[in-house]
């Protein structure tokens, strides 16, 4: 088996931001009312005209320079997304353009809010077929496209960002290994959380969208599912791999809600000191959520060489999956 080698993580986010504050002059909300009830405090939005492929191709662009490869090097560009420019071409296609790549595979593929931990699986078997690839993965969201600011249960969870890597099976100048992923899904839940705008939405020329265009999700249902299903993948994860959570070194899941994230925490028993939180600046980046994360970890000096990180994430689908790194 090739092993998976982590050579860079970066993130980009748009220069735009919504405060609580800002947000409570379009909907009837308080900044009080979203810093209880979710953590956040303000999130970017892209602003008209920036996409998921320019916020994608931003951090792209860092998660290069960082690793030291050239575009032409790429073997692969895929993209985890559930907010895309088009339904076709491929976010993946257009970053790869912009960044001048030439002819390499590219592809986008939609896990939600699971869309990083996918993605190390995906990458992971790419490298068992062709141990020399060299792939960028990039999860890029442009969620407040799919928001609807009308609805309060939702409008303030979300926000906009990129995170990028440079993955290989190479060890050399590697800044963390994988050491193992899981990632799990279950249909029967699909009605728990819908972001609109696909070919279920049957639209014709200038008819108006609906609220079926936007994101819709059953708050409660979902919380309880995703603590479940985070909490039990993150205890087979460090059960088959013969790990304690005295030996995770920090947690680092998907950020969602301050209260999904606590909860996860004391589920599995890990101290608040070792649980790592940034969804007060950033809201809800689904995919990006946790290369966002790391990136910041990372510059906080909370992945010093030698540490496990335990990462987990939850989104609609319903996906799941963990992920251990170690740095």
């Amino acid at each position: 088996m090739t092993d998976l080698y982590i050579h860079s993580i970066a993130l980009h986010t748009p220069e735009k931001t919504l405060s609580n504050d800002e947000l409570s002059q379009r909907v009837d909300t308080s900044d009080e009312w979203i810093r209880t009830r979710t953590g956040i405090s303000c999130r970017h939005v892209a602003a008209s005209g920036e996409n998921a492929s320019d916020l994608g191709t931003a951090a792209a662009r860092l998660a290069l320079a960082e690793a030291g490869v050239e575009p032409c090097e790429l073997t692969h560009v895929i993209v985890a997304t559930g907010t895309p420019d088009h339904l076709s071409p491929s976010v993946a296609c257009i970053i790869a353009g912009n960044l001048g790549c030439g002819a390499t595979m590219a592809f986008d593929f939609s896990a939600a809010c699971t869309g990083f931990i996918y993605g190390l699986s995906v990458c992971h078997a790419f490298l068992q077929t062709n141990p020399a690839a060299k792939i960028l993965f990039v999860c890029t969201e442009a969620m407040t496209r799919r928001v609807n600011w009308q609805d309060r249960s939702t409008c303030v969870l979300f926000g906009d960002g990129a995170g990028a890597l440079v993955i290989s099976g190479e060890s050399e100048n590697a800044l963390a290994k994988l050491e193992d992923v899981e990632c799990l899904s279950d249909g029967t839940g699909r009605d728990l959380i819908i972001v609109g705008g696909g070919t279920a939405c049957e639209y014709a020329l200038q008819d108006s969208v609906d609220e079926n265009f936007f994101i819709r999700m059953n708050g409660r249902e979902t919380y309880k599912a995703a603590v479940r299903s985070m909490t039990g993948i993150c205890k087979d994860l460090l059960a088959r791999n013969g790990y304690t959570i005295a030996d995770v070194d920090l947690l680092v899941a998907h950020q969602a809600n301050i209260r999904i994230v606590e909860a996860v925490g004391e589920r599995l028993g890990i101290s608040t000191d070792h649980v790592f939180t940034n969804l007060s600046h950033y809201g809800n980046t689904s995919s990006a959520s946790i290369p966002i994360a790391l990136a910041e970890a990372r510059a906080e000096g909370c992945l010093a060489k030698g540490r496990l990180i335990l990462t987990t994430a939850f989104g609609s689908g319903l996906t799941w999956g963990g992920a251990l790194l170690r740095f």
